[in-house]
């Protein structure tokens, strides 16, 4: 797929079908997003792809809003970040849970990212546990690693919309 189709595929997805994509899919996405650029060359993102199905349900619990779409994905994919290397890992793990969404895409899948770093799980209780608190209770995550979110994947249950046209002028600027 050409890489201008690839990004105007690219639609955040909540509605998957029941097919699971192989690991070796999965393992060639995520090794896509590994070349991602990061600051000074750091690679301080890192991966947990999930394809446990009990596991993705209670992915879906870390929050009471915008994350229970993810019972109907079929594998999910922590992106974190090594705090102990860099205070831009949170700018690292965006772009490469950007790439990662670039290369799903490309493999004939769909995705929708999930914030985690920071969000609270309950809505209503803003100072109460963190969603990242809640997935380290349960998902292996490395000592010095943050999340920063979780990509939901799987094929696509529907053919989404094309992205609305825009006002480039409104947007773009040129120097002068």
């Amino acid at each position: 797929m050409e890489f201008k189709e690839v990004i105007k595929k690219r639609r955040s997805v909540r509605k998957f079908l029941p097919e699971v994509p192989s690991r070796e899919v999965l393992l060639d996405i995520v090794r896509d997003a590994l070349t991602a650029p990061s600051s000074r060359n750091m690679h301080t993102t890192h991966f947990l792809i999930v394809d446990d199905r009990a596991t993705i349900d209670k992915i879906a619990e870390m929050r009471d809003y915008g994350s229970s779409f993810m019972t109907s994905a079929t594998a999910a994919i922590v992106v974190m970040g090594d705090t102990t290397k860099t205070d831009l890992w949170r700018e690292n793990c965006a772009i490469s849970a950007t790439m990662l969404q670039l290369s799903i895409v490309a493999h004939g899948l769909a995705s929708c990212w999930v914030h985690v770093g920071g969000r609270p799980r309950l809505k209503d209780v803003p100072e109460g546990e963190k969603a990242d608190d809640y997935l380290k209770s349960f998902l292996t995550i490395p000592e010095n690693c943050e999340i920063e979110c979780v990509v939901a994947l799987g094929y696509s249950d529907f053919e989404p919309k094309p992205l609305p046209e825009w006002d480039a002028e409104a947007t773009v600027s040129w120097h002068k």
